[in-house]
């Protein structure tokens, strides 16, 4: 097998036969407590020549048990698996979340886990871990039903910052609160976004803040406003410092659009419609606001780019 490698049916690693470490969670935008977990199993790998490999799941479970308010996510499936990877997972294995596997009684969970994986030695989760059905199963479970299997099971203590516990949730609500630095802090890496640009009204390039625009309606959306960041196009090229604005325009869209991205290069850029941009959110500035008029518009722009240059060390 050619790593890494990502699967979506258990049946595609039939062929494998190097001893499986698996770290096994949900890990909705990959964070400081998910890489913890993952680290563990991709060090136990490489100290036993064996491979690494992470368990997720699509959809979300609570598509399946409250599908009119599902759990919204930080990161689409594919920035997952992109994260993941880069954490140097020899494996990653997207099951589908179903009513079948959500059916399996939690004391035969592991069972039917190594029955599909054979060269399973042993897995990782968080020490809140919950699994099978009706969610019974915990750490204690696993670790009887090791015992009986021969799998060894680590449950990894959750990471603290500023001493509360680091989780997908807490992230979700300081991301709507507009805390980017904070949830930054919780990632472990700075939020971002990947898209395509797209042509605009060109009113910014009218009042001489020309934008890249990325129509962008994630499910767990970032408080509309105003942004330090940083761009470049997708794995190539330098960091370029911007500003950016996140939500619906309120001061010259009429039409209730839906939420646009739109970053103005603070140094200028070459990038155009057609490109594909990545932007990492750095700092919070201010929140989105209507404006009487477009001058004054204008005016609050400028100021949002002075005080983008200074957070990002710039002067003038």
């Amino acid at each position: 097998m050619k790593f890494p490698l990502h699967v979506e049916r258990f049946e595609e690693l039939t062929g494998l036969t190097s001893e499986l470490h698996l770290a096994i969670g949900m890990f909705d935008g990959v964070h400081l407590g998910h890489k913890a977990v993952i680290d563990s199993a991709v060090s136990s790998a490489q100290r036993a020549e064996g491979v690494s490999g992470v368990l997720t799941f699509d959809p979300h479970p609570s598509h399946l048990f409250r599908s009119k308010e599902p759990t919204r996510l930080i990161m689409p499936v594919e920035s997952k698996r992109k994260l993941l990877t880069s954490l140097g997972v020899d494996i990653v294995i997207c099951k589908q979340f179903d009513r079948s596997f959500a059916s399996i009684a939690a004391e035969d969970f592991l069972a039917e886990l190594q029955s599909m994986l054979p060269s399973l030695k042993s897995v990782y989760v968080g020490e809140n871990f919950r699994f099978g059905k009706g969610r019974a199963g915990s750490v204690a479970t696993l670790i009887e039903s090791g015992h009986q299997l021969g799998v060894s099971i680590f449950s990894i203590e959750r990471v603290k910052l500023n001493g509360e516990p680091t989780s997908s949730t807490r992230i979700r609500e300081e991301l709507a609160a507009g805390k980017i630095e904070l949830v930054n802090d919780l990632l472990g890496y700075n939020y971002r976004v990947e898209g395509r640009v797209t042509g605009g009204k060109k009113l910014g390039r009218t009042i001489g803040f020309p934008t890249l625009n990325l129509p962008w309606s994630p499910e767990c959306r970032p408080k509309f406003g105003v942004y330090q960041v940083r761009f470049r196009s997708v794995g190539k090229d330098s960091w370029k410092p911007g500003v950016a604005n996140y939500g619906i325009r309120p001061t010259v869209n009429q039409a209730n659009e839906n939420p646009l991205l739109e970053v103005h290069a603070l140094d200028g850029t070459e990038l155009a419609q057609g490109d594909l941009i990545e932007v990492e959110w750095v700092s919070f500035i201010r929140p989105e606001q209507t404006f009487e008029s477009v001058e004054l518009l204008k005016e609050q722009i400028t100021k949002d780019c002075q005080i983008a240059r200074k957070l990002s060390g710039q002067h003038g």
